[in-house]
């Protein structure tokens, strides 16, 4: 942050006023002249806080997305077919058990288990060769779609959270005034706070594991110089399969996540599939704080958008990605390569 402020102080002071503005928009109340301009406060702050659930639910399917195609260098578009096929399976875990935490370790090892046959039979046989990699799993989702399509039809499904997260939260952040003067308190559904605490907590966990850990630095060696390390006695190929079986049983828990909050139905994994794409461009290949960054971006983007821009709010994604590529390719937080 500091080589940043040092390298761009202009950009450095507007992105500073920038959030200092946004920040002022959420805490301070709001006058009457200011909601005849932007509306009502409390629409305002339901669409920021949408933005930012959904940028977290965005970042749980993009970091194993960004794991898989930013660091390891496969390029796997059936990642969408994991996110809805963990949806549908922790809806019948769910169900089964009666019980929505269970349904997350089950279904981590079981998509888990998907990504590994995939790294062991696709990918492995295909090293380097991106343009078979992406033929190949465009096919794959397309018949893990049929097969989705045949088992579960064409219905949508919602996963419904523990009774303790059903209601709503009082947040300390001023959603308006009353006549009286009384302060009134932005209400929240606990479940989305819940699921942004615990993506908070699993980007924190990947950045250290890949940054501190031997475990990361051997992904990032075998990434930069895989014939090198294999001749150093590391099996690689283990290393390899155990974070594409986690960047996919991460997909697999985002499923569970997306079905509790939104719902599964048809077509979920194709706009999961773009929306990772985007996230990783936008924030940097590889990079956990650029998948978060990317993330919150977009959710933001997306919601403010529909509230702000119905018409546009799909063009705003898209608009983004294309000031990134043009001004910044690595991504906001990518290294150039």
């Amino acid at each position: 942050m500091q080589a940043f402020t040092k390298r761009y102080p202009v950009w450095s002071l507007i992105i500073a006023l920038l959030l200092a503005i946004f920040l002022w928009l959420i805490f301070a109340p709001w006058s009457d002249g200011m909601e005849d301009v932007m509306g009502r406060k409390r629409v305002f702050l339901n669409a920021i806080f949408g933005g930012v659930t959904l940028g977290a639910l965005y970042f749980l399917v993009a970091s194993g997305f960004t794991l898989i195609f930013g660091l390891m260098r496969n390029v796997n578009l059936a990642h969408g077919s994991l996110y809805l096929l963990g949806g549908y399976l922790g809806f019948e875990v769910s169900e089964w058990t009666g019980s929505w935490f269970i349904a997350f370790p089950v279904v981590f090892v079981l998509v888990g288990i998907v990504g590994i046959v995939l790294q062991n039979q696709v990918f492995r046989r295909m090293e380097g060769e991106e343009l078979r990699q992406t033929m190949v799993t465009i096919g794959l989702s397309v018949v893990i779609a049929d097969l989705m399509l045949w088992i579960w039809g064409g219905q949508s499904y919602t996963i419904y959270s523990p009774d303790w997260l059903s209601g709503p939260m009082t947040l300390p952040i001023v959603s308006g005034v009353r006549s009286s003067g009384e302060i009134i308190y932005l209400k929240y559904p606990s479940v989305r706070m819940a699921i942004l605490f615990a993506a908070i907590v699993i980007g924190i966990a990947m950045w250290l594991v890949l940054n501190r850990t031997r475990l990361g630095m051997l992904v990032r060696a075998g990434v930069d110089d895989r014939e090198m390390l294999a001749a150093s006695g590391v099996r690689i190929q283990y290393v390899f399969l155990a974070v594409f079986a986690f960047g996919a049983g991460l997909a697999g828990m985002a499923g569970i996540v997306g079905g509790t909050f939104q719902s599964l139905s048809p077509g979920e994994d194709t706009r999961f599939l773009l929306a990772s794409l985007v996230v990783v461009i936008v924030g940097g290949m590889g990079s956990i704080p650029g998948a978060a960054l990317g993330a919150l971006i977009i959710g933001l983007s997306e919601q403010l958008g529909l509230v702000y821009a119905p018409t546009y709010s799909v063009v705003f994604t898209f608009l983004i990605m294309a000031l990134v590529l043009a001004f910044r390719p690595q991504g906001l937080l990518g290294e150039k390569q």
